[in-house]
């Protein structure tokens, strides 16, 4: 599989995603109920498992106890995938949950795009600097994700990011808090999309695109020919799998989005 660069940091184009895996499917809270009981320990490390078997080396998920554990168990059996933390509201401040990654063998650490968003309705950004020369004082690539491109316009005047997490979509108001509050209808906006694509390509720092299947509104082929075809040589795509109903979900959505690289001019292989 092809790979791209964040930082010092060398990663699959392919990324896996972590918010099935912690009950997070911005569909509703039912299926957030049913994703947290399908996956078990041994489900999370299966699809881990499978993953390195696809060419896939990089996991992207929360720096929270259970994930932290799981990937520790993982690990300790062998297991390979380099694993990119995501701070998390719930744990506390941006830098409490960079710690939570920088002590538990991350390769790269971003601060949560709800928080982002938070802070800059709020007008505390000013706090997020020093988090990010924390990350990049124990040696890691250090990021910020955001569902707003004035999040990244900000970033790109203020901080020294060594990659950005770009959502096609702002589906939830992040005014009240930052967190993922499962709420009776998430909305998701293409011209969202269009305006996040045209601001990426304005981005000084390599981007992974993550919710592109709109929480699984979109047509699996068409979000990734769509993302493949806003991708630069160096940004990534960050994909979250539930495979309890396509037990080959996993390597169709590769499948899918190398034909969609295809399409774009961008072979694997060509950088």
């Amino acid at each position: 599989m092809e790979t791209v660069r964040l930082g010092n940091l060398e990663v699959s184009r392919f990324i896996l995603g972590g918010n099935p895996l912690s009950g997070f499917s911005h569909w509703s809270g039912a299926m957030d109920e049913e994703m947290k009981h399908y996956y078990t320990c041994a489900r999370i490390k299966a699809l881990y498992r499978q993953a390195e078997q696809l060419g896939i080396t990089t996991h992207l998920a929360r720096a929270d106890h259970h994930i932290i554990r799981v990937l520790t168990e993982y690990w300790d059996e062998g297991g390979t995938i380099q694993w990119i933390a995501q701070t998390c509201p719930e744990v506390g401040t941006p830098d409490r949950g960079a710690l939570n990654g920088i002590r538990n063998r991350a390769k790269a650490v971003y601060l949560h795009g709800g928080q982002m968003d938070n802070y800059w309705i709020h007008g505390r950004l000013d706090e997020i600097p020093p988090v990010i020369d924390m990350i990049h004082d124990a040696g890691l690539p250090a990021g910020v994700a955001g569902h707003t491109p004035e999040v990244f316009e900000w970033a790109e005047e203020h901080l020294d990011c060594d990659f950005y997490m770009c959502s096609h979509y702002n589906s939830v108001p992040r005014d009240r808090t930052p967190e993922n509050i499962a709420v009776a209808e998430e909305v998701f906006d293409d011209a969202d999309r269009e305006r996040m694509a045209a601001a990426i390509q304005q981005l000084s720092r390599p981007v992974i695109h993550y919710k592109i299947m709109a929480g699984g509104r979109n047509e699996p082929r068409a979000a990734f020919r769509y993302a493949a075809s806003k991708m630069r040589p160096g940004d990534a795509v960050c994909v979250g799998i539930y495979p309890k109903h396509r037990p080959d979900e996993l390597a169709e959505d590769v499948r899918m989005f190398e034909e969609g690289l295809s399409a774009a001019g961008q072979v694997a292989g060509a950088g």
